[in-house]
């Protein structure tokens, strides 16, 4: 089990994760890589050379090579635990391989995500996502991010279910309706849910969360007003 994971909430469940570019990987281990390099060829060189400096060419290929391998897997490491997690409830930016560091936002707050993506990174599929709260400022901001399309459609996508959720809304539930049965007409329709309480923040909330939804066109006027009214009813 990941680090996300164990921090889920009961009911979370994670819709996309995605990870940096390698390129970011590359780029990080430069040094690290050239260093490596100059150890490889000090090795070579100092087969032919006589003391002193044999020894000093073959210690400086040892502490660079030694050296570079261990901040080499430093570094994949590093690679390796950072991602990004979005989940039905929120997006969550992880990093970190001993001291762990968790930024994460709730899809609720989430206006709309910034995608800024070079020809460079178009051909090879990576770009900057700038998540937004409702201020238009941003939050985080997903460097070099492995199809920042596909995660940006992705949590756009669950904010939007999870407005529907809050609002009560499920246009996938099939119908309740009386089917007969022989001669018998057996009735299918389940009793109404206990109505519950709801706190003055909370319908604040949804109202505005239903608000916004009539606005976009994912429902009616006339069904803003329905649920308005079961909201301010449970007050």
């Amino acid at each position: 089990m990941g680090y996300a994971e164990r921090l889920m909430s009961t009911g979370e469940r994670i819709v996309h994760r995605e990870k940096q570019h390698w390129f970011v990987f590359v780029w990080g281990a430069r040094y690290t890589i050239l260093a490596l390099i100059i150890g490889l060829i000090a090795a070579v060189l100092q087969l032919n050379l006589s003391s002193p400096w044999k020894e000093v060419f073959g210690w400086a290929a040892a502490i660079l090579f030694v050296g570079g391998l261990v901040v080499l897997g430093w570094t994949i490491l590093r690679y390796i635990n950072q991602e990004y997690v979005l989940t039905n409830r929120r997006v969550m930016q992880v990093e970190g391989v001993l001291n762990k560091k968790l930024v994460d936002s709730s899809l609720e707050k989430i206006n709309d995500a910034v995608l800024t993506q070079s020809v460079f990174g178009r051909i090879f599929g990576f770009g900057d996502l700038e998540v937004l709260t409702a201020s238009d400022s941003a939050i985080t901001k997903f460097q070099m991010l492995v199809q920042p399309v596909r995660f940006k459609k992705a949590m756009l996508d669950a904010k939007h279910e999870y407005e529907q959720d809050i609002a009560g809304i499920h246009p996938d539930a099939p119908p309740l309706r009386n089917e007969p049965l022989g001669d018998e007409t057996v009735s299918t329709t389940l009793p109404p849910p206990p109505t519950v309480q709801l706190t003055q923040d909370e319908v604040t909330r949804t109202l505005n969360s239903l608000a916004d939804l009539r606005d976009r066109g994912a429902i009616s006027a006339e069904e803003f007003e329905r649920k308005k009214a079961d909201l301010l009813a449970r007050l």
